[in-house]
């Protein structure tokens, strides 16, 4: 297995709504290499995916970040950069804008809004969701808003850190 940085550099900041996308009160996190990974894709994917499972992190997928604003009213997301680098927004249009690269982890909050607008040829994310839940993609409706922070404001702060399990620093960001 190999090493997860137990002192990542960390960047946590709350986004506030913005239009229809709801966003959310707790901080995104982003561990800024956070995860030693191997070279090779897909050997960095399968790694990734262990670590988040024994932390509770679950049903998870590989590809990309999708190149228009959506958001997740039902979940929050877990996403390391297993391979290359790209440059994302957050928040929704005009959001704050933020290059991620390999060994990068983000945890977003359920309702914060993610686009993906460049990214390297070789780009490659893991994403999770926290007990394997199911979720849904928004994308900034007035018709989707409402239900969506009746959804948010339901969902419990995760057992665990993705990364780090219940040590992790999730627990005291998210409060």
């Amino acid at each position: 297995m190999e090493r997860a940085n137990t002192n990542p550099h960390i960047i946590n900041f709350v986004l506030k709504r913005n239009g229809n996308f709801p966003n959310n009160k707790l901080p995104v996190l982003i561990y800024r290499n956070a995860i030693s990974l191997p070279a090779q894709k897909n050997k960095a994917a399968n790694t990734t995916q262990q670590l988040f499972l024994r932390n509770g992190w679950s049903n998870s997928w590989r590809n990309g970040i999708y190149d228009f604003h959506h958001y997740h009213s039902n979940t929050h997301e877990c996403m390391a950069i297993c391979n290359g680098f790209a440059n994302i927004i957050l928040g929704g249009p005009n959001g704050k804008r933020i290059k991620i690269k390999q060994g990068d982890v983000i945890i977003l909050p359920a309702g914060v809004g993610h686009k993906c607008t460049t990214k390297s040829e070789d780009f490659l994310v893991v994403g999770a969701y926290p007990q394997g839940k199911d979720y849904d993609t928004n994308t900034g409706t007035t018709e989707e808003y409402k239900n969506a922070i009746k959804l948010i404001r339901k969902i419990p702060i995760p057992k665990n850190d993705p990364v780090f399990g219940n040590q992790g620093f999730l627990k005291s960001y998210w409060k």
